[in-house]
């Protein structure tokens, strides 16, 4: 598409959307739960043409050297498609809270004052790689009475048109207007630059990818942004802690998934327990191909106890200078998506708390511990989205927290923060009951 087709194009899409939208939210919460079971319905009756396009989509991100987390955010396996259907049906089980009114109170004047949650409207979602994301912000959009505009990366094309045709067909099924979700389907990132530009057509635009992505659409939308630039996520394991549990949670929290932003980048070790804690996990990283980007003490504890730290494995399959590393200043603040952890040996929790504050991308950290008054000193303190106790980094997910799904985790502080399910895609307007009363 040239320039005037591309901005014919996008005022289309934001025009059927703003219609859309009226429709959608004044639909019942029976109607969107249809919607919301027939898309999973669809989905699981869909897994061989699904594969067949998501093979397509793998087959030119190899060809073109795409970096192999980035491959794996691509693939929609089985698995991941039960999910997605899980995460709808869920949603449609969910309360609706849409025209919810809360807060009623009656005032000296007579008038009877509240709040009612109301859709945002049109959203827009920008992301990269995970065709899901389709999925997820289909559902959000459904049940919280809002139209979407939904613009994937262009490596994942051919899924993402596969998925969005289901939306639309359980659109249909439900009765609700067929724009109410629709897809970008030019790879043309000249569309995203309109889009974003659209106050008029859009409400709200929902950046989710890399950090250059995110900066962009930040720096260029003329709408408010619900963002999150990087997932820097700690774990810290305090002195005390359960040190068989402090392995477990901390081997999943890095190694489960390594592509994902909530995956643990940075590991703290109170000085009390890292002579025990560290070889153990060192094993652990090292059977597992992680590089350990060390600071000097945590370096000196891996590299004195590195036979012990191998668990009787043959050293020349594993070789010390590919798993233990001097850490530069940059690793502290780094987002790897690979396996590659920071480890730092810190004093205690008030260390801990600072380095987390000072380096983390207040997205998601832990604490493993067994001190109560430690645990709550870590919820208050530390300034991320989401805070956790004795429990893995990779729990920071909207499926997870028991919202459906999520549109995003933002790590702005306004509006919505942490997994974005439906009450971050609704706003709140003021409801005044009466009975004639006038001001006087």
């Amino acid at each position: 598409m040239n320039a005037l087709d591309i901005a014919e194009y996008t005022q289309t899409l934001g025009l059927q959307a703003k219609m859309a939208s009226a429709l959608m939210a004044q639909a019942s919460a029976a109607i969107k739960s249809k919607a919301l079971r027939a898309l999973a319905r669809r989905l699981r009756e869909s897994l061989q043409p699904l594969a067949e396009a998501n093979a397509r989509d793998l087959e030119r991100a190899v060809a073109a050297g795409l970096a192999a987390p980035m491959v794996d955010r691509l693939r929609l396996t089985p698995q991941v498609i039960e999910t997605c259907a899980l995460g709808c049906e869920q949603l449609a089980a969910m309360p609706d809270i849409i025209g919810e009114v809360m807060g009623m109170k009656q005032q000296e004047s007579g008038i009877r004052v509240g709040q009612m949650r109301v859709p945002i409207g049109v959203f827009c979602m920008i992301y990269e790689s995970r065709p899901n994301v389709t999925i997820e912000a289909a559902g959000l959009s459904i049940k919280s009475g809002n139209a979407a505009i939904l613009r994937g990366g262009s490596e994942a094309i051919d899924s993402n048109r596969a998925l969005a045709a289901l939306v639309t067909q359980a659109l249909a099924e439900a009765g609700l207007p067929e724009h109410g979700v629709q897809l970008v389907t030019t790879t043309d990132r000249a569309a995203v630059g309109q889009l974003i530009a659209m106050p008029q057509c859009v409400d709200l635009v929902i950046p989710r990818g890399g950090k250059g992505l995110i900066e962009r659409i930040s720096r260029e939308a003329r709408v408010p942004v619900i963002k999150h630039l990087d997932g820097n996520c700690h774990s810290y394991v305090d002195d005390p802690c359960d040190l068989d549990l402090a392995v477990k949670v901390v081997d999943n929290a890095k190694t489960q998934k390594f592509s994902p932003c909530n995956a643990t980048e940075s590991l703290l070790v109170a000085r009390g327990v890292a002579a025990a804690f560290l070889p153990r996990i060192g094993a652990v990283f090292a059977a597992k191909g992680v590089q350990m980007r060390c600071d000097a003490e945590a370096l000196e504890i891996l590299e004195r106890n590195w036979p012990q730290t191998l668990a009787g494995k043959a050293q020349a399959a594993i070789k010390r200078e590919d798993f233990l590393r001097p850490a530069q200043e940059a690793d502290w603040s780094e987002e790897y998506l690979a396996p590659i952890i920071s480890v730092k040996v810190v004093a205690g929790l008030e260390e801990a708390i600072a380095h987390i504050n000072r380096y983390g991308s207040h997205h998601t950290d832990a604490i493993l511990t067994t001190d109560h008054v430690h645990a709550q000193r870590f919820l208050r303190e530390v300034d991320s989205a989401s805070v956790m106790v004795n429990a893995s980094t990779r729990f920071a997910d909207g499926f997870e927290y028991g919202l459906g799904a999520e549109i995003g985790i933002s790590t702005d502080k306004f509006h919505a923060r942490g997994p974005v399910g439906i009450e971050g895609l609704t706003s709140l307007k003021w409801v005044v009951l009466g009975e004639g009363e006038v001001r006087g």
